[in-house]
């Protein structure tokens, strides 16, 4: 097992005779084997809501999906089930998927709705059923809520994220219902490396569990890292100089160590590549073919027990020409597009936070039509609607704002795009 990386430049001739020029570098990373690969055993832990507020469908529709997980594990994987209300506890204590399973069912089953709702406590005990037994093993976390972290504190939700991060330990969330906080959950994904999903619908769980259960069963080497050397004459853009745009756009962070950039990259999938996208300033260099930067990546194989393996260093070389001509990449300006429609709709949404509803309509529109430009029909339709809808005096609903920030985070399964 080993790592693919290659790389793109937006444009990979700059002209001599400019004092600057801007790039985007586009890496594409994924896990690779020239052997018939098998799934990596997995350690699966379901952090679930059960307040109040789930009473009823919500809460049986997500022990069905909980069951049918259960069902998909293989006799190898492993798995642990936390409840929490304003308080968190163990119901599954971290175990062999060849343990009872009837035992297993019931004691998902006797879950009942009832208090308030304390995220932290639940991603805590999570994070500790998580680490026993893990070694070896694809550790995630399934989070699911249907609220506000009322009775909780939303940093302590960050910093536990982070916590398991370092622990090698993948958080995705799942928001059901509309009166979840999408920041929070969002960026609880992002810090630990999963995936934001939006369950609108009570039958909708099955499908969104099913979806991130299928890439978790596809990852193959994990807690991988990115080290970036820049050369001399090559810059780092002050703002928002690193991002990725697949399997969902999330905005990262560099950490400086030494003369190297660093940022986690999490788990490599074998059929789905992780891409990052970096904007670049490069001094005024003389004509000829110049190394601007070197990539690496750190990773660890779970398959071999080995930890902290390297790549080759790869130089990321770019031609200084005396007559410019370009030699742009397309796959590169269809990333920057990407990134584009994210960060569109963040600035809608701040704009509407601020009660400026033009400035959000505007933006909303420039996202449909850069939607549009990527062949996202459906994801367009949405964002032109709302901004329609904004323009003519309506309000948006919790629901249409977090579709909203649904397709701009990621592709929607209908023309390629999130489900409806």
């Amino acid at each position: 097992m080993r790592v693919t990386l290659k790389s793109a430049l937006s444009d990979s001739h700059i002209d001599a005779n400019q004092s600057s020029s801007q790039r985007q570098l586009m890496l594409s990373i994924a896990a690779t084997s020239e052997q018939i690969n098998t799934n990596l055993p997995i350690n699966l832990c379901l952090v679930l809501d059960h307040s109040g507020s789930m009473q009823g469908k919500p809460l049986e529709t997500v022990k069905k999906a909980a069951f049918s997980l259960i069902e998909s594990l293989g006799v190898n994987d492993r798995l642990s089930v936390i409840a929490f209300d304003h308080r968190a506890k163990v119901i599954l204590p971290s175990q062999s998927r060849e343990d009872d399973l009837t035992l297993i069912r019931s004691k998902i089953q006797q879950l009942q709705a009832g208090g308030g709702t304390a995220i932290d406590e639940g991603i805590k005990l999570g994070i500790q059923e998580s680490s026993t037994g893990s070694k070896g093993y694809v550790s995630h976390i399934f989070l699911l809520t249907d609220g506000e972290n009322e009775h909780g504190n939303n940093q302590r939700c960050l910093k536990l994220a982070a916590v398991a991060a370092e622990y090698g330990i993948t958080l995705n969330t799942f928001g059901f219902g509309d009166h979840w906080n999408q920041d929070i959950l969002e960026k609880i994904a992002d810090i630990a490396g999963g995936s934001l999903s939006y369950i609108e619908r009570p039958e909708q769980a099955l499908i969104e569990f099913t979806r991130l259960f299928n890439r978790l069963q596809s990852v193959r080497l994990t807690n991988a890292f990115l080290q970036l050397e820049l050369d001399a004459r090559t810059h780092l853009a002050d703002l928002k100089p690193i991002a990725q745009v697949a399997p969902e756009t999330i905005e990262m962070s560099l950490q400086k160590e030494g003369n190297f950039y660093i940022t986690r990259l999490g788990d490599l999938m074998i059929d789905e590549e992780k891409i990052i996208l970096l904007n670049l300033y490069i001094d005024q260099i003389p004509p000829g073919t110049h190394t601007i930067a070197k990539v690496k990546i750190r990773y660890d194989d779970p398959a071999s027990g080995q930890k902290g393996l390297e790549t080759a260093t790869v130089s990321l070389n770019i031609a200084s020409q005396a007559i410019y001509q370009s030699q742009l990449n397309e796959q590169v300006q269809k990333s920057t597009l990407t990134l584009a429609k994210y960060r569109q709709t963040q600035i809608a949404e701040e704009k509407l936070k601020q009660g400026d509803r033009a400035a959000a309509a505007t933006m909303l529109q420039t996202a449909a039509k850069t939607a549009l430009q990527l062949g996202e029909k459906n994801a367009a339709t949405v964002l032109q609607t709302n901004a329609t809808r904004l323009q003519v005096g309506e309000e948006l609903s919790e629901g249409d704002l977090k579709k909203t920030r649904i397709i701009a985070k990621t592709r929607l399964q209908t023309d390629g795009e999130t489900g409806k």
